[in-house]
């Protein structure tokens, strides 16, 4: 990691100053220092991105594709380096930022691909007489100017779902990372600036909440698209005036294991949605409901499973649990399980706080109405409920204000279609965690978790309006 890193602004560097200081989330000591935007900067980024659209727009995609191609190869190249700077700022455990430089790259490849790939169709408009000789079709086009914020826990990919879209649409855009993680945006801003991108179609912005308020409220920006926390997320939507918002929001995923599964299995894959990047997911699994015929003994093999989680320094490769993104936010976790225990909840394991570092947490008999099951926990927690019946089981899932994703592990296949049925949910997953996703996959929420969907698709048609043409034909009319 480098001693100090520029903000971008109209595709260039500016070393401004070194106002942000960024920790190594483990030790809490400063591992480098940022340059931070003021609204003035802002500003100029936002006039910049408007005055760059037509060239971004008129960009064929076989150049979009070239500039997607490049940061995939770059993004090769320095895989390490994008690791060691993700395993410092964000405490994430090394083999886990190496599971999300992964990730960066499959998701600049497939936008690349999808690039190429944006068509319009023609439309037979001769429904009556009265429309006999016309003929209709579309094509998209860029939305034009866009405003991105990301959030601390996928400082590189949740960029990139951003990013990657919105150079494929053809759409300049402005992104202002968390001041906790901003490193991975830089270094995506970095090799940004190495392309033939027109001059000013991005700037990345680090800055503070309170001076932000352009990213939201400016007119000039033609769509916002916001990850972060519901509360943050819903009072941006209601200041972002005109534009459409995309929001992925947090949860409070559940994951139902039926007497049918198969138990070492489901506890394999329940682990990690569980615990991975020490549960800092917004489709973590928090609780986790268990038929009552395999409760017992699910019970007794899961926590010893958790009791044996390796925790510490992030960056040894045999570490699962690292720091949560701040000893404030271990506190809170740490309070939400106190107060569950008073309420007659059960710590099975774990519930042990060292600065940010939370041990692994399971716990059962927990109120539904404690902050420990109800909100979005968002750590190393997990609340064991056991259920009889299935169908009950499922109203329990969506027995919350969030609705991202859900798991289910069940062999019966009307069981399986019953979920997707009605689960309130963005996503059902079958055989699985709800925190699986893979980056071409439609992924949001429904309810506090959410408006609209990512996965690099579906992103492009957030970023692209329906422009029609009309051909009449006098000779056929």
């Amino acid at each position: 990691m480098k001693d100090s890193y520029p903000y971008y602004l109209a595709s260039e560097a500016v070393f401004a100053n070194t106002d942000l200081d960024v920790t190594n989330k483990y030790t809490g000591e400063v591992a480098t220092r940022v340059a931070m935007a003021d609204a003035d900067v802002i500003d100029q980024a936002i006039a910049a991105a408007e005055r760059a659209q037509s060239a971004m727009a008129a960009t064929t995609p076989y150049e979009r594709q070239a500039v997607l191609d490049h940061c995939v190869k770059r993004f090769e190249e320095r895989a390490d380096e994008l690791a060691d700077a993700l395993c410092i700022e964000a405490g994430k455990p090394i083999n886990d930022a190496k599971g999300e430089v992964t990730r960066l790259i499959d998701t600049f490849r497939i936008a690349s691909e999808e690039s190429v790939r944006i068509n319009g169709e023609v439309i037979n408009l001769e429904i009556s007489s009265r429309a006999k000789g016309y003929q209709g079709m579309t094509k998209k086009v860029p939305i034009g100017p866009c405003s991105f914020i990301s959030p601390f826990n996928f400082p590189l990919n949740l960029a990139a779902h951003k990013v990657a879209p919105a150079i494929a649409a053809g759409c300049t855009f402005v992104l202002k990372p968390a001041s906790k993680t901003p490193i991975g945006a830089l270094i995506i801003g970095e090799v940004l600036a190495e392309t033939d991108l027109p001059k000013g179609a991005f700037s990345i912005l680090p800055c503070s909440r309170d001076g932000a308020d352009l990213f939201t409220t400016d007119d000039r920006l033609k769509l916002l698209s916001f990850t972060g926390s519901p509360d943050v997320g819903w009072a941006l939507k209601a200041k972002a005036g005109k534009k459409p918002v995309v929001l992925e929001l947090g949860g409070n995923a559940a994951c139902v294991v039926d007497e049918d599964a198969d138990i070492e299995d489901a506890i394999n894959r329940i682990i990690i949605g569980a615990y991975y990047q020490s549960g800092q997911s917004c489709i973590s699994v928090q609780r986790l409901l268990v038929h009552s015929k395999i409760y017992d003994e699910f019970k007794q093999r899961y926590v010893e499973r958790v009791k044996n989680l390796v925790s510490g320094d992030p960056s040894d490769k045999d570490t699962f649990i690292g720091p949560m993104i701040s000893e404030g936010e271990a506190e809170r976790l740490e309070t939400w399980i106190k107060e569950a225990a008073s309420a007659g909840g059960d710590i099975l394991c774990g519930g042990e706080r060292d600065g940010a570092m939370l041990q692994a947490t399971v716990m059962e008999n927990v109120p539904a109405s404690c902050d420990a099951s109800a909100e979005e926990a968002f750590g190393p927690l997990s609340v064991l409920i056991p259920f009889d019946d299935y169908s009950a089981a499922l109203k329990e899932v969506n027995n919350s204000r969030y609705g991202l994703q859900a798991g289910v592990f069940t062999r019966d296949i009307y069981k399986a279609q019953q979920a997707w049925d009605e689960l309130d949910v963005g996503g059902v997953i079958i055989g699985d965690v709800p925190s699986w996703r893979v980056d071409n996959m439609p992924y949001g929420g429904v309810k506090d978790s959410g408006l609209g969907r990512e996965g690099i698709r579906y992103a492009i048609e957030d970023m692209m309006e329906t422009r029609l043409l009309v051909i009449r034909n006098p000779h056929k009319a």
